[in-house]
């Protein structure tokens, strides 16, 4: 059910029982070749294919397309909500939710920057109502939940995801090829590698977390090889995306409403 598209009654009606799907996307540059509308243009692609699949499960919101994506303010087309005021907009968002009396909910996140903002607002979310509404209230970042697929596994030959890479240019390639434009291709200059950092894709996470703006990370905006980008790859991304959300939300459904394991006998 597409909860734009549905009255208050048919809301209502649909019950607890469904899950609640809030795609969070953003609005930024994507080096030369991407659209700024790269990542809410994939998350709403994927929370569009999941509601088909599991349409007696899923009740999905518009998808929310702006981000926090103030690192990336130095390259034109970005638009960003700062970190905290981000986070007070999901903390609003899912409490509308909430008090409507929906306890299942996914939001399912297309953009790197928007992750630990969000996790503070669930951390604020919990203290909020865990007690008294007893909501579960999930943060499911797409290539992540998806797993090996966006970790190097062929055909992908570099790495992991990072931003305009091979992986977002294939995804891009293969649902929006009109808004690719592999001629302005460029691989951007890095920072050196240094065995702890990977400035987004040169090296595996070793618990070190540095946070830099993206001009000094990358000459142009993007980062990875874009240059391998296909459509052929990126049907291949898609698909595994889509099978790993879908077999999630199925699973998510079923999850026990959480208890206070103190208060019992």
């Amino acid at each position: 059910m597409l909860f734009y598209a549905s009255t208050y009654s048919d809301i209502k009606q649909a019950g607890k029982d469904q899950v609640i799907l809030l795609p969070l996307g953003a609005i930024e540059q994507h080096g030369p070749h991407l659209s700024v509308s790269t990542d809410t243009d994939i998350v709403t692609q994927l929370a569009l294919q999941a509601e088909k699949a599991l349409p007696d499960t899923v009740l999905l919101c518009p998808t929310l397309p702006y981000g926090s994506s103030h690192h990336h303010l130095a390259f034109g087309g970005t638009m960003s909500l700062a970190p905290e005021l981000y986070t007070q907009v999901i903390i609003d968002l899912v409490q509308s939710l909430v008090l409507s009396g929906h306890q299942r909910i996914v939001l399912l996140n297309g953009h790197g920057g928007n992750i630990t903002p969000v996790k503070q607002a669930l951390a604020v979310l919990s203290k909020r109502f865990d007690a008294s509404h007893q909501p579960t209230i999930a943060l499911a970042t797409y290539w992540e939940l998806a797993g090996g697929v966006f970790g190097g596994e062929a055909p992908m030959e570099s790495p992991a995801l990072s931003h305009a890479c091979e992986y977002e240019t294939s995804l891009m390639l293969h649902l929006f090829p009109e808004k690719v434009w592999m001629d302005r291709v460029e691989r951007a200059q890095r920072p050196e590698r240094n065995g702890y950092i990977g400035w987004e894709d040169d090296e595996p996470y070793r618990g070190v977390t540095v946070f830099k703006q993206t001009e000094f990370i990358s000459s142009n905006g993007s980062s990875g090889e874009p240059q391998l980008g296909t459509a052929q790859k990126g049907k291949h991304l898609f698909k595994h995306a889509l099978q790993a959300l879908v077999i999630f939300l199925e699973s998510f459904k079923s999850w026990p409403l959480s208890e206070n394991l103190t208060t019992k006998p």
